[in-house]
């Protein structure tokens, strides 16, 4: 774990979007708009630097998620489903819910594939080692994908080429984990990339060059991972101004240059360029989801 007194890198972030209730996930559309969700159930579009609100669920908002109709996939941990958000209409419907045998535990993050399948960690308790991760394939039931991601697994990330799963562990102790996306669909063993001790990192991001981002809940840092270059500071906020436990991290913008992360613990977003830039996400048609 690395931690630091001094500030990095704040001269080159900006705050914006002020007025967000507590902002934890986020997304950006293929045509470059933001979304992120509220801890009273808000959904915010954000619309020149100013926060919108689009729809309210009534719950607590967590990772968002994106298709390509800019269609919003909103994890609710108070009504335990994902909503989907249609912002043609503004339309919002319960898109997916737990089994009646095993319902929804703490849904946290999603993610898209290439092929449209969903992966949803569900964390579990704090320190209780509990967690697993759900898989939605296009056409199918919600089914686990493994249940070897106990450690409180939150944010995750499909890698470029669709073959692997990156996620965050936050507790008991704080690590970046992978597990490999097998050809036919079923989950790798976990393999821990870094250990991060007692931070506790909420998102990540890939970058272009195959490392990770990872913003932190405590301390208030954005972390670079990479496995020949380790761990590294990519911005710190000793104060928690500018970063104020920051929960997840997206690229947009020309190139992808622009790292922006919501911050739980303040009323903002911030935004920078910070000498990386993001690999493309994965936005699945309506065909491929199958509506």
């Amino acid at each position: 774990m690395l931690t630091t007194n001094t500030p990095v890198n704040l001269d080159s972030l900006e705050i914006f979007g002020m007025g967000v209730d507590h902002a934890e996930g986020i997304a950006v559309t293929p045509d470059g708009v933001i979304y992120v969700g509220g801890e009273a159930g808000q959904i915010y579009r954000i619309v020149d630097d100013v926060p919108v609100e689009v729809a309210n669920t009534g719950g607590f908002i967590l990772g968002l998620a994106c298709d390509a109709d800019s269609r919003i996939y909103a994890i609710d941990n108070a009504h335990k489903c994902v909503w989907r958000y249609d912002p043609a209409d503004g339309s919002i419907e319960k898109w997916l819910v737990g089994l009646d045998h095993r319902p929804l535990e703490v849904p946290n993050w999603g993610a898209f594939g290439p092929d449209g399948s969903y992966y949803l960690t569900d964390s579990g308790d704090w320190n209780a080692c509990n967690g697993w991760i759900w898989v939605k394939r296009p056409g199918a039931n919600l089914t686990v994908f493994s249940e070897l991601a106990t450690n409180f697994p939150n944010g995750c990330a499909v890698d470029p080429a669709g073959d692997r799963l990156y996620y965050v562990e936050s507790s008991p102790r704080g690590a970046i984990a992978e597990m490999a996306i097998n050809p036919d669909g079923t989950a790798g063993q976990r393999t821990e990339l870094c250990d991060l001790g007692l931070a506790v990192p909420d998102g990540i991001a890939v970058a272009a060059d195959g490392s990770l981002i990872i913003a932190c809940y405590r301390p208030d840092l954005i972390y670079r991972w990479s496995a020949d270059g380790g761990l590294e500071i990519l911005a710190g906020d000793p104060q928690g101004v500018t970063l104020a436990a920051p929960t997840n991290a997206v690229f947009m913008g020309a190139g992808l240059d622009t790292l922006v992360v919501p911050n739980l613990g303040r009323w903002h977003l911030t935004r920078g360029k910070l000498g990386v830039s993001g690999a493309p996400l994965f936005y699945p048609s309506a065909a491929q989801l199958g509506s």
